[in-house]
């Protein structure tokens, strides 16, 4: 198959390490900072690292109209191989998953592996009545939306263990991280389904299924590890955030995988 026309990559990016190729999506309302960065050091120890924000994350202006899977998988490819990266493995988180599947679909040529972590096909009721909720409160009231994200991204062991002022923290340390473009991706992620791209996919593919999540539920995960042809199934006990919770479990998951179907 020839490969499909690249877009100009013109959203911002970070790039970090060298050696093989690894593109980075990150999640919804949130940046490559935030969601993958207490591993970012890690992960470009051996690799060449990528990732793209999204538009209103990062340093990627806000967008005057709804986002396109399409594009944003199109950027992603097209950053890491404006990089010099002709082929990479792709880590798709939350909201990323879905940009990385079908990153996969739309460029098979280039993707040499994939790690889904925390993510989903479709949006199933739970999550299309959470990505209401979301749209609304970042429009409205962040102070109101931290405490819903805290509340739904918190595993149960992660949320028990917090004393009262650490979790006051968490909220703060929330509301003033939500990204200008939430609104945008959280209506993104209440429409978006990717279930005709999964049995197409040829790259190898590990999902991580987060086993305390309430935001994306392990029957999605396993949705994904059982409709892509030979995908393997990992659980990781945390909720929505294993970067918070389980960041070292979590990278190593990532770098062990896309390390051993590196050619």
């Amino acid at each position: 198959m020839p490969a499909r026309n690249l877009p100009e990559a013109t959203f911002a990016r970070t790039v970090l390490g060298s050696g093989p190729g690894l593109a980075l999506a990150h999640g919804a309302g949130s940046s490559i900072d935030n969601t993958y960065g207490p591993i970012l050091e890690g992960l470009a120890a051996h690799h060449k690292v990528v990732g793209i924000d999204y538009p209103g994350s990062g340093r990627t202006p806000r967008s005057t109209t709804p986002l396109s899977l399409d594009e944003l998988a199109d950027q992603l490819v097209a950053a890491a191989v404006a990089e010099g990266l002709d082929t990479f493995a792709v880590s798709g988180y939350s909201l990323g998953g879905p940009v990385a599947i079908r990153a996969a679909a739309r460029h098979p040529e280039r993707v040499t592996a994939l790690v889904l972590t925390a993510t989903l096909p479709h949006h199933d009721n739970r999550l299309a009545l959470a990505t209401s909720i979301w749209h609304k409160l970042a429009e409205t009231d962040r102070e109101l939306l931290a405490q819903f994200l805290v509340m739904m991204a918190g595993g149960a062991d992660a949320l028990e263990a917090m004393p009262k002022e650490q979790l006051r923290q968490a909220v703060v340390f929330t509301a003033a991280n939500v990204a200008d473009g939430t609104p945008e991706h959280a209506e993104l992620a209440g429409r978006l389904d990717v279930r005709d791209d999964l049995a197409h996919i040829q790259a190898p593919t590990l999902v991580v299924s987060t086993t305390q999540d309430w935001f994306t539920s392990t029957r999605l995960h396993h949705q994904l590890a059982d409709t892509i042809p030979g995908a393997r199934l990992v659980e990781i006990r945390t909720g929505h955030l294993p970067m918070v919770e389980r960041p070292e479990e979590w990278q190593k998951f990532i770098t062990d995988f896309i390390d051993e179907h590196h050619a």
